[in-house]
Order: C-alpha cells, then structure tokens, then sequence
C-alpha cells in the first residue's frame, strides 16, 4: 500500500519543519516557504507557455532553486539539516541569462506596466510574487537568521522574471506599454 498525500498531522493548523519541529501555519518561516512555493507555481505556469528553449531551460532552472530556496527556509535557523542553499554561481546564471534577454529587449528608460501576451503576463505574476517572497525572507530575517545568498538569488529572480517578461512580448511582437502618470480616461 503506497503512501497518502494526506497525512491529518495539519488539521489542527501546524505543520513540521524539516528537523520535525511543529510550528503554526502561519509562522513567519512557513509563510516565506508558501510564498517562494506560489512563485514557483507562477513560474511553472509561465514556463509551459514559453516557445523560447532558452527561455524555458533559464525559467526550469529557476523553478529547481525555487525549491531549494524553500528548503532553506524549511529548516530552522541552527538546525543541523543539511539544504541546498542558492549559490553565487546561481546569481550569475541569472545575471547572464537578464543579459541574454536585454541584449534583444535593449534598455528601459521608463516603468513598464505589466502586461501584453499572455505568456508576459504570467512572467510578471511569477516576478510579483517572487518580490512578496523576498518581503516574507526579509520578514523573516529580522526574527532569525537567514542565508543572505537567499535574498540575492530572489532578487535576481525577480529581474530575471521581468526581463523575460519584455522578451516574450518582444517575441509576440507586442510593445512594453509604459507607465504614463497622465493618461487621460478613456472615452467609452
């Protein structure tokens, strides 16, 4: 008889850290791990619409640090777990894949709105939620220590995801729609 994917021991709204310590669902480490969860969900979403192998290759990378960022986050701070934690090396591929993506998009002298193709959009619901996670880790660090590596590999996420996201509409054809502070209403 195979395992369930239920276990019950969260009925009562704890949950167990990775060295088995029960803490509330709402404990300010479990939400960061939630959090850095939901982004990868967006990033999964937005990587099966991208057409771009380099893309999707760069969005599969960052969806497995993803989790190795939860990882960290699952294990309290002292705790003798050993977690793959995000590395410097992690950071440049990110740097070089925002560089490969600008070097099409070219520079941005303006706030983009988020938008355009579908896929776009999806990029920069993935990059919004990468930046509440780097909120929540950030949250966090003020209770307890935290891996620095892991906010600069969020960060990083966050500029890659909306790098990408200028690609894919680049890709669609579609052009930034930037910010305009005095856009008069529309008339309807």
């Amino acid at each position: 008889m195979g395992s369930h994917i239920y276990t019950k021991g969260g009925d009562g709204g704890q949950t167990s850290l990775l060295d088995g310590t029960r803490v509330g669902k709402d404990d300010a480490r479990v939400r960061a791990c939630g959090t850095v969860d939901e982004a990868c969900s967006y990033v999964g979403a937005a990587r099966s619409r991208v057409e771009d192998a380099c893309l999707a290759m760069a969005l599969e990378f960052l969806q497995h640090r993803l989790y190795n960022c939860s990882s960290c986050l699952a294990a309290p701070a002292g705790t003798s777990c050993r977690v793959p934690v995000p590395t410097d090396r992690d950071v440049v591929f990110l740097e070089k894949a925002i560089d490969r993506l600008e070097a099409d998009t070219g520079p941005i002298d303006r706030f983009i709105l988020p938008g355009g193709c579908h896929q776009a959009g999806l990029l920069h619901v993935a990059r919004t939620v990468v930046r509440r996670a780097e909120r929540e880790v950030v949250a966090l660090s003020r209770l307890e220590p935290v891996d620095p590596g892991l906010l600069r590999f969020l960060n990083r996420a966050s500029d890659l995801l909306f790098a990408a996201a200028r690609h894919a509409n680049l890709s669609a054809r579609m052009a930034d729609l930037a910010w305009n502070a005095n856009l008069p209403p529309p008339v309807l």
